[in-house]
C-alpha cells in the first residue's frame, strides 16, 4: 500500500503517513528500522507492509 509521510520525529524514530484513502496510520521506531533508512521527510512517497491494520515495515517507492 502506498503511503505519504505525514510526521517524522527523528529523535524517536516514529512518526505517522498518510494513506493513499486519507487515512491517517502511525509507525513506530520497529517499522522504520526495518526500511533501513536514515531520515523521512514529509511528503516523501512510501511503500507501506500492514500486519492486523499496523505498520511493520516502510520502504521507499520503486525500490
Amino acid at each position: 500500500m502506498q503511503a505519504s509521510v505525514h510526521e517524522f520525529d527523528q529523535a524517536s524514530a516514529s512518526g505517522s503517513v498518510l494513506l493513499d484513502d486519507g487515512r491517517r496510520l502511525p509507525f513506530g521506531p520497529q517499522a522504520f528500522a526495518r526500511s533501513r533508512l536514515r531520515l523521512l521527510r514529509v511528503g516523501q512517497r512510501l511503500s507501506v507492509d500492514l500486519l492486523d491494520g499496523e505498520i511493520v515495515a516502510l520502504r521507499l517507492v520503486g525500490i
